[in-house]
């Protein structure tokens, strides 16, 4: 009778020093799977930090503009514009946007003019992207080209920029298992021997450290 509190003690001890080579296990792999996604969303989400304050002058486009003359038979609408811009500029994507703003009357310089519409089409790409602009009535269409150097290429992996849903579900298995890596390292601390007291301190010191500077930038 004396030793089947010891037995189940013992018992209890066993599983979960195998739980926790399991959760040890599965934390290195998922981390050994995030690694390399893990090194570009830090080292872009570091630029996309500082793109305000503290500024890091290191990702920036090449921009250039156009004008393009307009066949004798013109686009009749924004959607014909995007495909002939297709073919003209050889752009290999669909669309990233099209705006259409129909055309309208405006006060300028004390008295009312006719606006006429414009269209907005963007192709975008990590690389390279494209905006054109047509007001109706022109026989030509505006295109603004940004050429991102290595570092804006960087970022704009990191924003999805012109990225398709294959990319989107890749990017949600790394945020998905950096939540998993979170949760299974705050357990495996929590397990290791009189650690507990530290883990509550670090939590609650981290979280009062992160809402004093929130509510300080508000």
């Amino acid at each position: 009778m004396t030793n089947l509190p010891r037995r189940q003690t013992s018992i209890r001890k066993t599983k979960r020093i195998r739980s926790l080579k399991w959760i040890r296990r599965i934390h290195a792999w998922i981390g050994l799977w995030g690694a390399m996604l893990g090194l570009l969303f830090g080292l872009s989400g570091i630029l996309l930090n500082h793109r305000a304050v503290m500024k890091i002058p290191a990702a920036k486009t090449e921009e250039s503009r156009i004008e393009l003359a307009l066949p004798a038979k013109r686009p009749h609408n924004a959607d014909s514009l995007a495909k002939w811009l297709q073919a003209q500029l050889n752009i290999d994507r669909e669309p990233g946007g099209i705006a259409v703003d129909e055309a309208k009357s405006v006060r300028w310089a004390g008295r009312e003019i006719r606006q006429p519409g414009r269209w907005r089409v963007d192709f975008h790409s990590p690389r390279v992207s494209y905006r054109a602009e047509y007001w109706e009535g022109n026989a030509f269409v505006s295109v603004k080209r940004q050429e991102a150097n290595p570092f804006e290429f960087i970022t704009r992996l990191h924003k999805g920029v012109g990225m398709g849903v294959a990319w989107i579900l890749l990017t949600d298995t790394l945020a998905c298992g950096l939540v998993f890596l979170s949760l299974t390292g705050l357990w495996m601390w929590a397990n290791m021997p009189g650690i507990r007291i530290t883990i509550g301190g670090l939590v609650l010191s981290s979280s009062g450290l992160i809402l004093v500077v929130v509510l300080n930038s508000l």
